[in-house]
């Protein structure tokens, strides 16, 4: 089940997020690039912990897609060859800082990679420990948690 192959719409569905709503120093964008016949979604910046901060991430609603027979996420990406990280909002996740994360290593060649649900862990000991596919409502994909300069490029995401 495909959310997006950023071919249509994509920028009224992808928004762009960073540290700053909060006060951290995070900077960064968010494009959408055609490389032959392929459509990428691509987020750049520099990561920085400084001032509390320490993230950007471009995120999406999740609607009008059969999640009860979810069994995880993929993605077709390529990067810098830094670890990124999904991180999955649900009806429990209350908190702008609740939500469940899995991390992956975007290589320097285009590569899908499978994140099972179970790889998901909450981030904080308030939600359930496992994610309830049924009740997922935003997907971001992030840069987190370290100082780094961060390259990512998406051309197709969604459930498995």
């Amino acid at each position: 089940m495909i959310i997006h192959d950023f071919n249509t719409n994509a920028q009224s569905q992808w928004s762009y997020v960073s540290d700053q709503v909060m006060g951290g120093v995070s900077e960064g964008s968010l494009s959408f690039r055609q490389e032959d016949s392929r459509i990428f979604a691509h987020m750049t910046g520099t990561v920085s912990t400084e001032n509390n901060g320490g993230f950007i991430q471009f995120r999406a609603d999740v609607k009008n897609i059969d999640k009860k027979q979810v069994q995880g996420v993929f993605l077709n990406v390529r990067g810098n060859s830094e670890k990124y990280y999904i991180h999955l909002r649900t009806s429990g996740t209350l908190m702008p800082w609740h939500y469940y994360s899995s991390d992956f290593v975007a290589d320097k060649s285009w590569q899908t990679i499978q994140l099972p649900m179970d790889s998901f862990l909450p981030s904080s000991g308030w939600l359930r420990n496992a994610v309830k596919p049924t009740s997922i409502k935003s997907l971001g994909v992030v840069a987190f948690g370290r100082d780094h300069q961060a390259d990512l490029q998406v051309a197709e995401i969604g459930f498995y």
